[in-house]
């Protein structure tokens, strides 16, 4: 890795180039372009590699985690909370005074995230690599483009409806700023558009990338695989979905064997372990231990003999909290990972008719998640099959920002349509399937600056 001085350097030089005045939403901000300084495909390198300040941190979507329904918090712990969009997001709010005031975190560094990577895909096509340097070259312009498609990604799972294709070429999609250019007005697409966007930056980014990374927190053309499987799924296309997963796959097919991790530590799973095909992370205060319990309900459905019990929870003042991050610390996980690739899988080919092999993938998963003897699950009907994994995904992917783009596509099918519910200081807050609160507000500031039409809810 670059030197940490150096990279530090570099970064607050683009920092400068980047700023945000008081009275500019990001998609406004005006950086002058005679302020950049990088000119060579290292210095690009350092920008895209600053893991702690800008690409790796807060990847996810942590209000659409908040508003899943996974977890409960105390009525004091609610009112302790810091930021109103947290409090908000936890009630399922209408978008009157969701944020009151307040700039909305997901939205603002998502767009920071992007303003970054298009100065990085400008300024990298000035550079003409040496005869050593093309695969360089290649990984930093394949990398700024993974990292846009990751931030639109989560965004349209909370800014956006549900992708549905028969609506999609209607549906408002994103503000889908492409070019470094700011002073080009940029309204919201179609939803279409958005998810085009997303698959066509993915699939250039994996004929640049590198197989595997250097380091976990730089994108591969393994990560893109897997984006792109994440991606097919929330628009249910199960055909493209299962192939994407199955070639991530063929390159890192790793699991962990949970009867080996010490479930009594503290943070029992390691950072960059080796299901992890791309590291990054999320937080709000919210997700503090001493506040979150789980609901008993996601809890109890982990059998005896299931490592995950230990693994993932241990007990606070209320119940059970979670543990099991596979950032191996109390930030929640937001990246890729081998498992998740195992249930795309398994869930496609038990949607295209191949309850077979989805078992084969299901089990081989529980397989390494168990203690003791294991007995296989089994069946040869597409749905109960189908069920199966549908409820292995939530019990596997807790806590890693995926749960709300699930219940939103789910939601659609009646069978797995599901109505959250939450109960503070006396008052009952529900959240109906295909609620039209599946879909954030855009922050006030972001509409009455930037121009942009908000969403319906």
């Amino acid at each position: 890795m670059m030197r940490k001085e150096n990279l530090n350097y570099i970064f607050s030089i683009v920092l400068v180039l980047l700023f945000q005045s008081c009275g500019k939403t990001w998609l406004e901000a005006k950086p002058d372009k005679s302020l950049v300084v990088p000119n060579s495909i290292k210095d690009f390198q350092a920008l895209l590699d600053n893991t702690s300040q800008v690409f790796n941190i807060n990847q996810a979507s942590g209000l659409s985690e908040i508003g899943a329904g996974d977890f409960y918090i105390s009525f004091l712990g609610w009112q302790s909370l810091f930021n109103v969009q947290e409090k908000s997001a936890y009630i399922w709010a209408p978008t009157a005074g969701f944020y009151n005031g307040e700039q909305s975190l997901d939205w603002s560094s998502a767009y920071q995230r992007v303003l970054n990577t298009n100065v990085i895909l400008e300024g990298i096509e000035k550079v003409r690599p040496g005869m050593t340097e093309q695969q360089d070259w290649n990984n930093v312009k394949g990398g700024a483009l993974f990292f846009r498609a990751f931030d639109f990604f989560n965004l349209a799972q909370e800014y956006c409806v549900v992708y549905n294709s028969s609506t999609a070429n209607a549906d408002l999609g994103l503000p889908l700023r492409l070019e470094y250019d700011v002073n080009i007005k940029v309204k919201r697409s179609n939803l279409q558009q958005t998810y085009d966007r997303i698959i066509a930056d993915l699939k250039e980014a994996a004929n640049l990338l590198g197989i595997r990374p250097q380091y976990k927190t730089r994108p591969s053309k393994e990560a893109a695989y897997a984006l792109l499987a994440r991606t097919y799924l929330a628009m249910e296309n199960y055909e493209q979905a299962g192939v994407y997963a199955d070639l991530a796959l063929q390159i890192q097919s790793d699991l962990m064997d949970y009867t080996k991790l010490n479930s009594a530590a503290l943070f029992p799973i390691a950072r960059f372990n080796a299901e992890v095909i791309f590291h990054s992370t999320f937080t709000y205060g919210i997700f503090n231990t001493t506040r979150l319990t789980v609901v008993p309900e996601l809890y109890n459905d982990y059998a005896i003999g299931d490592c995950r019990r230990s693994v993932f929870f241990t007990t606070n003042a209320n119940g059970m909290t979670f543990k099991g991050s596979y950032n191996g610390d109390k930030l929640l996980f937001g990246g890729l990972a081998t498992d998740e690739m195992y249930l795309i899988r398994s869930e496609c080919n038990a949607r295209n008719g191949k309850p077979g092999l989805a078992l084969e993938d299901l089990n081989h998963l529980r397989r390494s998640r168990w203690n003791g003897i294991y007995l296989d699950l089994i069946s040869t009907n597409p749905n109960t099959v189908l069920e199966y994994i549908l409820k292995e995904r939530r019990k596997e992917l807790v806590f890693r920002g995926i749960r709300w783009s699930d219940l939103r596509r789910l939601n659609r099918d009646p069978r797995f349509a599901v109505t959250l519910t939450r109960v503070l200081n006396g008052i009952s807050y529900n959240l109906q399937p295909n609620d039209k609160r599946y879909v954030f507000p855009i922050d006030e500031e972001e509409i009455q600056l930037g121009g942009i039409q908000q969403n319906e809810r």
